[in-house]
């Protein structure tokens, strides 16, 4: 977007400071809109969300603190620029603005050629940030955004998402089954953000033992209990400033959700056996392959916890449900096995492709994956056929396969179609853990999930395995 086109907000309650900024925005070009108040603000911000580039905001207002408009300014629909303006001399505010999200800072009264200045970085950096998308947008017409592949209607629609949720600092909350790439996602949103060049820290609450999960999350001291020979940064810490991941986040304990909701709230961690609290600054994205309002119900998710997850909810469209992505997903898979390997890519036979297409994908992407893995070393020829696919006909799997559960019969699930989803899941496990003869590592990884989930499932159903 050209400098002509800038819509920017001016917010100072002096009436000839406000004129004066916004005559010499309006003689570059700028679309300013003006503001003398936080309530003024809040009005403007009611509703639906206003389009700002930029805003140049008074620390000191009227009816309340400036300071308090930068993260809601920041968090506008496509990220908006904060300089903030302030009287004071003393530097310690300016500073504490940036920490909140300021892109810069401007010292009253106002002297036109820093005003020149700045407006000059802020510029080129917006200039940077349209081209980025611009090019984002190119890149998703031609199926790709951020490691992820996909050119079908529900991909478009979340590719859109990330483009418009990214940018401000609110909790995203991932829905999708084991297998869709919740994770890649999540890295496509911290990728997006204006945290890209700080840490991004993936944390999968179902496969951390009971016992260490407030040491993983917020880090311990020394001595604080057997075998901490050393202190030790918890995730928070180590995503300071950038994006914690928290995937499975209805397996964490329920006594941890007390402390993750306190941390959410005050911005602060104290690492286990320490008194110190320290101050973090993290943007978190969590996930679940179940319903979370269904895991509030059963009691395995805080209310209160959910709500303050759940902001700006994700939905991972499911394989079976976006199959018109499955030849480029397939595509993309095979000429990354080919450079890996430094051979050429096989192509894809008619019968191949539509055996593909027609499969349940009980395990979503990573089930294709590691059937295109397979088909790609075990082939005769330079050419994948459906018979190096392993795949049933009518998109169950082939015996011997182990890879997943669709349809019924002998080598299927039945699942009645009045069962809840729990009861679905249920018969999904143990399935698969007869195919796999129990074992329990090799089920975890055709399911898609982590042992200690795969545990804590089957103590919740009651499966046992049989003596």
């Amino acid at each position: 977007m050209s400098a002509a086109r800038r819509r920017t907000l001016v917010i100072e309650d002096e009436r000839a400071s406000r004129d004066a900024l916004a005559a010499l925005l309006g003689a570059q070009g700028h679309e300013v809109t003006e503001a003398s108040s936080v309530a003024a603000v809040e009005r403007l911000l009611a509703g639906e969300p206003p389009m700002f580039d930029l805003a140049f905001v008074d620390l000191g207002l009227p009816d309340g603190d400036g300071m308090d408009l930068i993260r809601p300014l920041s968090d506008l629909p496509g990220g908006c620029a904060v300089v903030v303006l302030t009287g004071e001399r003393r530097l310690e505010r300016a500073v504490d603005a940036m920490r909140r999200g300021a892109v810069d800072y401007l010292e009253k009264p106002l002297q036109p050629a820093v005003l020149e200045l700045t407006l000059g970085r802020v510029g080129r950096a917006l200039d940077d940030r349209d081209e980025q998308r611009r090019l984002r947008r190119e890149l998703i017409r031609h199926g790709s955004f951020q490691g992820m592949v996909g050119r079908s209607r529900r991909m478009l629609q979340v590719f859109e998402q990330v483009e418009r949720a990214a940018p401000s600092d609110l909790p995203i909350f991932i829905i999708g089954e084991s297998g869709t790439g919740k994770e890649l996602l999540a890295r496509s949103v911290h990728e997006v953000s204006r945290r890209r060049g700080a840490p991004f820290v993936a944390l999968n609450c179902g496969a951390i033992p009971s016992h260490l999960a407030e040491s993983e999350l917020f880090g311990h001291e020394k001595g604080a209990f057997t075998g901490a020979i050393k202190a030790q940064m918890g995730a928070f810490e180590r995503a300071h400033h950038g994006t914690l991941f928290l995937d499975e986040v209805t397996e964490m304990p329920l006594d941890l959700q007390v402390v993750l909701l306190r941390v959410l709230e005050v911005g602060h961690v104290q690492r286990v056996g320490g008194a110190r609290e320290v101050p973090v600054d993290v943007r978190v994205v969590a996930a679940t392959n179940r319903d979370p309002r269904e895991a509030v119900k059963a009691g395995r998710l805080r209310e209160d916890l959910f709500y303050r997850l759940h902001v700006i909810p994700l939905a991972l469209p499911p394989l079976r449900e976006r199959r018109d992505d499955v030849q480029i997903l397939a595509t993309h898979f095979l000429a990354d096995l080919a450079e890996r390997s430094g051979a050429g890519a096989p192509r894809l036979t008619e019968a191949a492709l539509d055996a593909l297409v027609a499969h349940a994908w009980p395990g979503n992407i990573r089930e294709l994956r590691n059937t295109l893995s397979r088909a790609f070393v075990l082939r005769a020829g330079d050419a994948i056929d459906a018979s190096d696919l392993g795949l049933a006909p009518g998109g169950g799997r082939a015996a011997g396969g182990g890879s997943g559960a669709g349809g019924a019969g002998a080598d299927g699930v039945v699942i009645p179609s009045d069962a809840t989803l729990a009861e679905a899941e249920r018969r999904l496990i143990l399935s698969q853990l007869e195919r796999q003869r129990w074992h329990r590592g090799e089920t975890a990884k055709v399911l898609g999930i982590a042992p200690k989930t795969l545990y804590n499932k089957c103590k919740a159903y009651g499966i046992e395995e049989p003596t």
